[in-house]
């Protein structure tokens, strides 16, 4: 009885091998993939992939880590360069996750460039750049794990929340020193000084009214035209189509906005309250009845034009508003 059991036994490994064959062959292969993924991160933070390295390193099982992908187009003759501004908040974030105390092999960043893996772009049927997607340890990505960069924008920050939802690692952005705008806040107060101590004798500018209008209008233009949200989200000058070459300068949705945007409501908003002024002038000034009368006409017709092209862009924002002037 007991020879057979050895027989059974000794055909049973034959057969099929040793239980943990395959486990161990598993973890010596996602042992050698952690280890590649380590060694490319110490010598860049964010790793460089092309279609073979996608395949083997990502899309193979096994995985226990997460990847964070920006597919991008960085080459000059792509002239895109919403990717050029992306990727370096993308560099920011992978650099403050490498040099970072809480730094571990659960998440690493690489970038897939067009030029370079053309091949996964057709594979995840991409026709867009850039484009951030976070690939789970486990599973395929969802919908979430795509980054909305027309909503939150490139900011490392705004990267960096998006990271801890979808990853649950939380990294703390670290951003390299910027002596320009200090550097520009001292050669201001430098000028003013300078200015003032000039005209110690005759500071009478300083209490002069129109100076503190124009500087509180140009403050309430500059806020009101979205400048706070461009610095706090970060988001592109403009989106330029690939596929065919279209510039928009105006984003679509009522969630986010492109910096030029912001310069034309900016333009606009001025424009308007130029109109306004030079009728109020009109008005009130001293001058003879033709010169007031020109005064009146320029300022209806700013107020007029700029007005309406304020609420066409209100329009292509908030699809359903009913209203228009001049411009439907």
């Amino acid at each position: 009885m007991y020879y057979k059991l050895l027989i059974i036994a000794f055909l049973a490994v034959s057969l099929y091998g040793t239980p943990s064959d395959g486990q161990k062959k598993k973890e010596t292969l996602l042992s050698e993939k952690v280890s590649q993924m380590m060694e490319w991160t110490s010598m860049r933070a964010v790793i460089r992939l092309n279609g073979e390295k996608f395949r083997r390193l990502v899309r193979a099982p096994p995985r226990n880590y997460s990847v964070i992908i920006m597919f991008t187009a960085l080459q000059p003759q792509r002239q895109c360069t919403v990717c050029k501004q992306a990727d370096e908040e993308y560099q920011i974030l992978a650099n403050s996750w490498r040099y970072s105390s809480a730094f571990t092999n659960r998440i690493f960043f690489a970038t897939v460039d067009f030029d370079e893996g053309s091949d996964v772009f057709q594979m995840l049927n991409m026709n867009s750049a850039p484009t951030f997607i976070n690939f789970p340890a486990k599973g395929k990505p969802k919908t979430a794990d795509t980054y909305e960069l027309q909503v939150r924008g490139f900011a490392a920050e705004q990267l960096a929340r998006w990271v801890a939802d979808r990853t649950d690692v939380h990294i703390r952005v670290i951003r390299p020193p910027n002596y320009a705008g200090p550097l520009l806040l001292g050669l201001l107060l430098a000028f003013i000084g300078s200015l003032a101590y000039l005209r110690r004798n005759n500071l009478e500018f300083l209490f002069n009214k129109n100076v503190w209008a124009f500087s509180a209008l140009s403050f309430v233009l500059i806020m009101t035209s979205g400048q706070m949200w461009n610095h706090i989200r970060g988001p592109p000058y403009a989106h330029k189509n690939p596929n065919t070459g279209q510039v928009s300068y105006i984003h679509g949705s009522s969630q986010a906005q492109f910096v030029a945007e912001t310069h034309i409501v900016l333009l606009f908003n001025a424009a308007v309250t130029l109109g306004m002024v030079l009728l109020h002038e009109a008005a009130t000034s001293d001058l003879d009845i033709g010169k007031r009368k020109i005064m009146c006409v320029a300022g209806i017709g700013l107020v007029v034009l700029f007005f309406s092209w304020l609420l066409s862009i209100f329009r292509a924002k908030y699809h359903g508003y009913p209203y228009s002037f001049l411009f439907g």
